[in-house]
């Protein structure tokens, strides 16, 4: 089964968010579960920089080539198109924080060179399945039905239907498609190009990275403007469970923290708690629980909710570190919040990657509190590592999390993105962590998930060969 990845960053290299670490993992298993596996990624400077074994560019059109290369273990080709991709910084917005003004001329090329990958030129490797990733990809079915005849069969993903990639209608001449795809059957929504609908409409098969949120989007709350054409596509939509890292996440062999422990010894999280505390300033004899958060700073992730709770937590001797930048108007109200509370209240600005291992190590819980989450990692390394989740029920949180006082429970679950609702969930956590055996019990149960990538890959596996039965 050949697969072309289709997709825009990976972790290490390249991250904005939890895309980057599927991409990073995702692959390798579908190569273990049998898959020949290749990604198609932008030339962004990042990727270059850790490319190994380059061959020899191969010239597809003008200022336009390929370059053959690893960045870990898979085979990648880099599209080396220096006008467009040849940037510093963040892939998607300048330095201003505005959306680089040609995104849609520069990921429609990745779609539109993931479709050359069909006639077989490149390499002479003509891939089964192109699954393609996200609104960034999203035009990579729309240059393969444009094709047209027999080819490969598409899966699309839907990361987070939050980001849509709406471009001006003006733009979709430079796009060198058929004029009858501008059309409410195709890229259009509402007078405008949408790359996210092009990769909904035009994939075989479409799916999300959690079952529960595959629902979801069916739903006016959730859809975005998309819940009709997803409902009228929900033979062809299904939801795969994100997996993590198990190597990388893993607190029996992370050298991130100040010592190694396991659900059998769990000796070192204390060990790892005393270090944060003191890395982090906060006071070192607490007469509550540690509260982690480890986010972007946004409306979806539900901090708000979080700072507006936040008293509940104090009140009971609690303590909060937080990591993350996002919203101005919430990296303020932390900050402030930190000023307010010294010793009780941590707030580190940005994204620092052994930070975030540390404090979800650390941390007695770990809070993901989002308005909605597609799928949600960060729940899912603090269960790997006993510190115990609070989150909504949405999404994947609502598919990897179940609440105390539920059988196998791991975590504590709220309903309503109401701060009154997490404050009352943060008061059942406070009460619970006073009974150190059934805290402990929901540790052990918490370590138990096996959230490794195999079974995901599987899932996806037999996806590919639904699509493609004798490939």
């Amino acid at each position: 089964m050949r697969v072309l990845y289709v997709s825009t960053e990976v972790h290490p290299a390249l991250k904005t968010g939890g895309l980057a670490d599927v991409n990073a993992a995702l692959p390798p298993a579908l190569a273990a579960a049998g898959a020949d596996v290749r990604m198609l990624l932008p030339g962004f400077p990042a990727f270059f920089d850790v490319a190994t074994a380059q061959g020899a560019r191969i010239d597809i059109g003008e200022r336009i080539g390929l370059v053959p290369c690893r960045i870990g273990a898979i085979p990648v080709w880099l599209i080396d198109a220096p006008t467009f991709f040849s940037r510093s910084g963040n892939p998607y917005v300048g330095a201003d924080g505005l959306d680089w003004p040609d995104n849609a001329q520069r990921f429609a090329l990745l779609g539109r060179v993931a479709a050359r990958f069909a006639d077989g030129g490149i390499d002479a490797w003509r891939p089964d399945i192109v699954h393609s990733h996200d609104w960034h990809a999203g035009l990579t079915g729309a240059y393969l039905r444009a094709r047209g005849g027999a080819g490969p069969g598409g899966v699309f993903t839907v990361h987070n239907l939050g980001y849509q990639g709406q471009f001006e209608a003006a733009l979709f001449p430079a796009l060198g498609l058929p004029e009858h795809f501008f059309s409410m059957h195709g890229l259009e929504f509402h007078g405008k190009l949408n790359f996210m609908k092009a990769g909904l409409y035009y994939a075989d098969r479409i799916t999300t990275v959690s079952p529960t949120y595959a629902r979801e989007i069916q739903s006016a709350e959730y859809g975005f403007g998309m819940e009709g054409l997803l409902r009228s596509r929900a033979g062809a939509l299904g939801g795969i469970l994100n997996g993590i890292a198990t190597d990388e996440w893993n607190p029996q062999t992370d050298l991130h923290l100040a010592a190694r422990y396991s659900g059998d010894q769990m000796r070192g999280k204390d060990a790892c708690s005393q270090a944060l505390r003191t890395e982090l300033g906060l006071a070192g004899a607490p007469r509550g629980p540690l509260l982690g958060v480890v986010s972007r700073l946004t409306p979806q992730k539900g901090l708000d909710l979080l700072l507006a709770a936040l008293p509940v937590l104090l009140a009971g001797g609690g303590q909060c570190a937080l990591l993350g930048s996002g919203d101005a108007a919430l990296e303020t109200a932390w900050l402030d919040a930190a000023q307010a509370h010294p010793g009780r209240v941590a707030v580190q600005r940005g994204y620092d990657e052994a930070l975030a291992h540390r404090i979800v190590a650390g941390a007695d819980l770990i809070a993901v509190p989002s308005r909605f989450e597609p799928c949600g990692l960060t729940q899912m390394y603090g269960l790997r590592y006993g510190t115990l989740p609070l989150v909504r029920r949405t999404g994947g949180l609502a598919d990897t999390v179940r609440d105390a006082g539920t059988a196998h429970a791991n975590g504590f679950v709220f309903n309503t993105a109401h701060s009154a609702d997490l404050g009352a969930a943060l008061q059942r956590a406070l009460t619970l962590w006073r009974q150190p055996a059934l805290w402990q019990a929901m540790q052990r149960s918490a370590m138990q998930v096996d959230f490794g990538w195999a079974a995901s890959a599987e899932r996806y596996m037999a996806l590919y060969r639904e699509l493609r039965p004798n490939a």
